[in-house]
């Protein structure tokens, strides 16, 4: 993967606003499940007229379809990022939803998200307390497929300048790159949070992305 040419692609869907318009279910990931074909920002654009030029809620499905490209694409160049490192490696299953990697013999899904507004409290307190943010993310975020309780990184995206657009960092490839390098040349099994959900026992993590 050429992460440069990627992050150039991804920048470009930051000229259109920013809105899913509905929550992500699975009937629309289903038609819009185009997005996996191709990292060209272009292409993207001719698939969606394509695809929803004739439909009633075609601006719903185009809205849907560039937010749901855009975070396929960074999470991918994230999972090698990962991937890449020497302390880490990847799952041979590549269909299975619960593990991405594994870092010194630990399974984890990787997760890329914004700093949540439904968390009611302040970026400085979940810093402190990252315990109480993840248990949120668990029990809050991802519905449907995506849901579940299994081993889970979260990436946590903070744009100290704008915090309505903590979503734009997902561009910034190289940026994160660094983030992930400089997380796992420190990685301590002793700062992993775990959690019993659903009678299991989960390990997670925060890395914070701020900038």
């Amino acid at each position: 993967m050429d992460y440069k040419l990627l992050e150039n692609e991804l920048k470009k869907r930051l000229d259109f606003p920013y809105s899913w318009g509905r929550k992500q279910v699975d009937n629309f990931d289903k038609e819009t499940n185009f997005i996996y074909k191709s990292a060209n920002f272009e292409t993207l654009l001719k698939e969606i007229e394509t695809n929803f030029k004739d439909t009633s809620v075609s601006t719903s499905f185009k809205n849907y379809a560039l937010n749901r490209w855009f975070n396929f694409w960074s999470a991918k160049a994230v999972e090698e990022f990962f991937c890449k490192h020497q302390s880490v490696y990847p799952h041979q299953n590549t269909k299975d939803k619960y593990v991405d990697f594994f870092i010194q013999q630990i399974p984890f899904d990787h997760k890329t998200t914004i700093f949540p507004k439904g968390f009611k409290k302040s970026i400085p307190y979940a810093i402190e307390h990252k315990r109480e943010l993840i248990n949120w993310f668990y029990k809050n975020q991802s519905k449907q497929q995506r849901k579940h309780f299994k081993n889970r990184l979260f990436i946590v995206l903070i744009n100290t300048a704008n915090e309505q657009e903590h979503w734009r960092l997902k561009a910034d490839l190289m940026w994160l790159k660094n983030i992930i390098s400089t997380y796992l040349s420190t990685f301590d099994v002793q700062n992993l949070e775990k959690f019993y959900f659903q009678n299991q026992i989960i390990t997670s993590d925060i890395i914070w992305a701020i900038k």
